[in-house]
């Protein structure tokens, strides 16, 4: 049996073409332009006779079309291999965010410790080795161990104090030394002295090592007996028989190993506390049983850590069940059982730490998903426009077809096998590309993605073909398209009305699908009622240009009008590369916004916390040098520089409460008020506090906290200072904060610099200095060690607000959601690009038979382009402006229910408000580029296909 595949359909002649086969009425010359109907006509070569047997169709078809064949197999290739691409960058960059947030933890963020009670008599390294084969037995699959970090072996539970004369004592406190045994420290250090220690006989000192820094310390010598104080068993003495270094005291093995690379100065813990000498020496295995004896008991212990390489996002659930399963649930009962120690504790912060990862990743995930729906939204409508236009083109050939006997189903599944052989070897080439260059350890999402995507670009052409060769039943187009439309509008209302009442999905639940529909929704709804509104627009203007004198504007206007209104010898579907234009422009226009909303909230935030752009504090009972602040008031970018004096220990007595312990802040009133409207915390009027009172024990006007303000009654109060200096205060008003204080809720009285100075001389002295402009992090620091000794500049803080913004911005998490909304912009914008490219290809035929009738009349290249131009950009700008408008209707309607707090990496107020520049460049952005597609589609085909339409005009 013939493979339905290579015959043509039932009734039709085996070699015969569309142009051909139609009878000569079916296809007058003014209904298709002879590019149009050529173009889908078989090569004569590939057409066999019907001596030798049927033309296979689909190689028939294919070598008919070459171009379009490349070009729908690029445009396949391309839309899949972003489709395939984004699950696995998606993937990518929640494991590397994941992994960094651990990482940024600390070293022994990943640790898993267990411990258990030393058995008296009966420690042995082997005992300890055949424990640990137990715990790594268990990890189970959902993580996986490194070496780096593990550790394991026995700690003394106390310290003793050394009698030996001579050590190094601060303070006359003997230093203290506690022992210890770790299996894996010979590996981590390197022996510079002696030797390591064995167990020594019984009743002599035991051996121990000791690291060089610390026997340097404490002037400690390899024979060095050290006597420790003696205990109920006995005198405690240990021998130190080699000197070790560390290799790297920075790695993560010492992390929460104490003092064994160096000695370490402890304070007591009396009434008045003393400075004294603590470090821990290590025994060889034959020492375990001496732990006990000296460290009045001893702990084993076991350091896993966990590989975060091994960690994936996606899996992040799943593993913190097995992780707290294993720190206290059934696997930690399990090694009970199998290690013999029914005192086994497993302890570990990765639970709370999973469990914060995975809470930021789900709230920062509708945001993140925003800019890739929308790109998905754009290509969805692409492919349906080259489906109808391609329709469009093919429509003659395909009603001939049915006219001659084929049924729908046979034309339709040669249809099928004309795409099949076009897309899917360029979908399984994409597939493959994306899937080596962006390694993930998940396949299945990336496939699903590629499948979906294939499957809307294989069937897109063959539905449309469907349409065209049903039965026209039932309500006429128009209200079809009313009833279609006033769907989208109420299924546009009933996701805004959702966003807005119940907010967006609560954190943990992922991406809320309102709130990634709502802007798709809402630029579809904008795209159908600007296709209804453009054409009366661009009459308007296409009547305006003619009754000027020039011919080029009216006849290009009149033309995009009638496209508008899809009128004219072919109908046209104008909607779809409106909606294209819209959907890219609004995504993109309310993913900007949010972006520009992200970096104003951290810039706000590190403000608050910084107390404006720089902060340098001086250390207790310092003063900030004065050569440093005259410098200061001069660096590039201060535009007010302010010297804050304040004192924590002030006490405030005569209010109702009692003597509260207060803070007190002198500064220039005007400098400070300018400080807080800046900051946005604290704001005040500063001439409450201006004007100075008469004498010198006049009340110095001064504004309160709200706390104090709300137990203040109108008098005066007496402020005592720290150092016992006195002053009288007159509540003059009440601030809500103050930004000297950054983050801090402290009750406090402000205090205008003159008078305050006037009565308490050292207020004049300040320990803040404070900065508002663009103050570069790096530029405030390399001052400082210009203008301030360097034993001063140590004892300074300097903070700079966009510092601070700068660590809150490496936040991986961010990085990564403002790379993938880039990367969908571009896409969304280059699928954009290619509906109005689509657009102007179909209507080149026609394009190209006008302007080559006008050059016969005398119609300039110069003209002829301007003429293109006026025809294609009213579409692209009102796409641009409505999408503009749709953008900030999006974020006004949508941006009360949005919280940035997971993207801004602090936690901030939940809102998002309209802001014109995002939305602009977007607009202004596509609308160039549409207007550079155009203009490179002019220069490279228009002045071809105006030559071939005289040629042919010559040959007819």
């Amino acid at each position: 049996m013939t493979d339905p595949a290579e015959t043509p359909p039932t009734g039709a002649p085996p070699a015969a073409t569309p142009q051909t086969a139609m009878p000569q009425t079916a296809t007058p010359q003014t209904a298709m332009p002879p590019a149009a109907t050529t173009a889908s006509a078989p090569p004569a070569d590939a057409i066999r006779t019907a001596a030798s047997g049927p033309a296979p169709w689909v190689r028939t078809r294919l070598r008919a079309t070459p171009t379009a064949t490349l070009l729908a197999a690029a445009l396949a290739f391309v839309a899949v291999l972003l489709a395939a691409g984004l699950p696995r960058a998606l993937d990518r960059g929640a494991d590397q965010a994941l992994r960094e947030f651990l990482t940024d933890k600390g070293p022994t963020a990943t640790h898993l410790f267990a411990s258990s009670r030393s058995r008296t008599g009966r420690e042995s390294a082997a005992e300890l080795d055949s424990v640990l084969a137990h715990l790594r037995a268990r990890t189970g699959d959902g993580f996986a161990l490194t070496p780096d970090g593990a550790a394991h072996g026995s700690l003394g539970l106390k310290s003793r104090a050394l009698r030996n004369p001579g050590l190094t004592a601060p303070e006359g406190v003997r230093p203290r030394l506690s022992l210890g045994y770790v299996n894996e420290a010979p590996e981590h250090t390197r022996l510079v002295a002696g030797q390591w220690p064995g167990g020594g006989p019984a009743g002599k000192p035991v051996q121990v090592a000791l690291s060089r820094p610390a026997a340097e310390t404490l002037g400690i010598r390899v024979g060095t007996v050290l006597e420790g104080d003696p205990s109920l068993a006995g005198p405690n003495s240990a021998e130190v028989v080699g000197l070790y270094e560390a290799n790297d005291e920075s790695d993560p093995f010492w992390s929460d190993l104490p003092c064994l690379t160096r000695a370490c100065l402890a304070r007591t813990t009396r009434a008045l506390p003393e400075s004294y000498w603590q470090t821990a020496a290590l025994v060889g295995t034959d020492g375990l049983g001496r732990l006990a004896t000296w460290g009045e008991g001893a702990v084993d212990f076991w350091r896993l850590s966990v590989d975060t390489g091994s960690l994936n996002a996606h899996r992040l659930p799943d593993t913190r069940r097995q992780i707290a399963a294993y720190v206290a649930g059934p696997t930690t009962t399990e090694l009970m059982r199998a290690t013999y120690r029914d005192d086994l504790g497993i302890r570990s912060k990765l639970p709370e730490l999973f469990a914060e990862a995975e809470a930021r990743r789900q709230a920062a995930a509708p945001l993140t998903a925003t800019g890739p729906a929308g790109v998905a939204g754009v290509a969805v409508v692409v492919f349906c426009l080259a489906a109808a236009l391609t329709g469009d083109r093919r429509e003659a050939e395909l009603t001939l077809l049915r006219a001659r006997g084929g049924s729908r189903r046979d034309i339709l599944r040669r249809l099928l096998g004309e795409g099949a052989v076009t897309v899917l070897p360029a979908a399984v080439l994409a597939t493959l590309l994306a899937v080596l260059l962006l390694p993930a350890p998940r396949l299945t999402p990336a496939l699903l993605a590629s499948a979906a995507t294939t499957l809307v670009i294989l069937l897109a052409f063959p539905v449309r073909a469907f349409v065209l060769l049903s039965a026209r039943r039932g309500p006429g187009p128009r209200r079809r398209r009313l009833v279609g439309e006033l769907l989208v509008l109420a299924a546009t209302a009933l996701a805004v009305y959702g966003v807005r009442s119940r907010g967006i999905a609560p954190a943990g639940q992922g991406v809320d699908p309102l709130l990634v529909a709502a802007p798709l929704l809402l630029a579809l709804s904008g795209g159908l009622l600007l296709a209804r509104l453009q054409p009366l627009l661009v009459g308007v203007l296409a009547r305006a240009a003619g009754r000027g004198s020039g011919v080029v504007g009216f006849v290009g206007l009149a033309r995009a009008a009638r496209t508008a209104r899809g009128t004219g010898g072919r109908g046209r579907p104008s909607v779809l590369p409106l909606v294209a234009l819209l959907l890219a422009v609004t995504t993109g226009g309310f993913g900007a916004t949010v972006l520009a909303a992200v970096d104003t909230s951290r810039m706000a935030v590190a403000r608050q916390t910084v107390g404006g752009d720089a902060h340098v504090t001086a250390a207790a009972g310092d003063s900030v040098p004065e050569a440093f602040t005259e410098a200061a008031a001069r660096l590039p970018g201060v535009r007010t520089g302010l010297s804050v004096w304040t004192d924590h220990e002030a006490f405030l007595f005569g209010i109702a409460q009692g003597s509260p312990q207060v803070t007190v802040v002198v500064a220039d009133p005007v400098a400070y008020a300018e400080l807080a409207r800046a900051v946005g915390r604290g704001q005040f009027d500063p001439e409450l506090l201006a004007g100075e009172p008469g004498g010198g024990d006049a009340p110095v006007p001064a504004l309160f906290s709200e706390d104090l303000a709300g137990q203040a009654a109108d008098g005066t109060y007496r402020l005592r200072l720290g150092n016992g200096e006195e002053l009288t205060a007159k509540p003059v008003g009440a601030v809500d904060g103050t930004p000297g204080l950054p983050g801090s809720a402290a009750a406090t009285v402000i205090l205008p610099a003159g008078p305050a100075i006037a009565r308490v001389p050292r207020a004049a002295r300040p320990n803040h200095w404070f900065a508002i402009g663009a103050v570069e992090d790096a530029g405030l620091r390399a001052l400082v060690r210009e203008t301030v000794p360097a034993a001063a500049a140590e004892r300074l803080l300097v903070r700079s607000s966009a510092g601070v913004s700068a660590e809150l911005a490496a936040d991986p998490l961010q990085r990564s959601a403002g790379r993938m909304f880039w990367a969908s912009v571009a896409g969304a914008a280059g699928f954009a690009v290619l509906s109005v490219l689509l657009t102007l290809i179909r209507a080149a035929p026609e394009r190209a038979a006008l302007l080559a009738r006008l050059r016969t009349m005398g119609l300039r290249p110069r003209q002829a382009i301007a003429l293109i131009l006026a025809e294609a950009l009213p579409q692209a700008m009102a796409a641009a402006a409505g999408g503009g408008l749709l953008a900030a209707a999006a974020v006004a309607l949508l941006g009360p229910a949005v919280d940035l707090s997971a993207l801004v990496g602090s936690p901030v107020p939940t809102g998002l408000h309209p802001q014109a520049r995002p939305v602009l460049i977007q607009a202004a952005g596509l609308a160039t580029a549409a207007a550079l597609a155009v203009l490179a589609e002019a220069a490279i085909s228009g002045r071809r296909q105006i030559t071939t339409e005289l040629r042919a005009g010559d040959r007819q």
